[in-house]
């Protein structure tokens, strides 16, 4: 069986990414699903000097969460215009233990926000940023205004959406 490792690249606990990426996540049949919280992997804010002490156990438990991966689902929160801090420090810790983070495994890669932009700003961010940290993204997508787009229950009720979303899921081989 296939395995597939998701997360909402933030530290909220009501993480609209994170509902977005276990929604996707459960949409694959065949496949078993572990959904990574961030704040399991909390570690001191990374610094030159704070990596010559070490590294925190949880960086290298995040790479070895991926590593079990067959895909990845990230879904993005968007602070600013870019990553949340949160996912920023464990991306930082991570890459210095091994700058090949994502460790070849197949990502779909996407962003939601109550905005009609739906994080667009940090998905273009990433999409130029992971493949140096050796993801293989098969696919992106945004979702806009989640609150209108999303329901606890049915998930993406939008169709024009859901149907954009699963045609990339069915180009992911699994």
């Amino acid at each position: 069986m296939k395995k597939i490792i998701a997360f909402g690249a933030s530290s909220s606990k009501n993480s609209i990414n994170k509902k977005l990426a276990t929604y996707t996540a459960s949409l694959f049949e065949n496949a078993g699903v572990t959904v990574l919280d961030l704040n399991d992997f909390e570690m001191p804010l990374y610094s030159v000097d704070k990596e010559s002490s070490g590294f925190p156990k949880e960086a290298q438990t995040f790479l070895d969460a991926l590593m079990e991966a067959d895909v990845l689902i990230v879904s993005l929160a968007e602070h600013n215009g870019a990553y949340t801090a949160a996912f920023k420090n464990i991306l930082d810790w991570a890459s210095r233990i091994n700058s090949k983070v994502f460790q070849g495994k197949k990502m779909l890669l996407m962003a939601t926000s109550p905005g009609e932009r739906g994080g667009t700003s940090v998905l273009e961010i990433a999409k130029d940023r992971f493949p140096r940290h050796d993801a293989d993204l098969v696919g992106t997508f945004s979702l806009p205004s989640f609150y209108e787009n999303f329901d606890e229950a049915d998930g993406i009720i939008n169709l024009d959406l859901k149907n954009k979303l699963l045609a990339i899921l069915k180009s992911i081989d699994l």
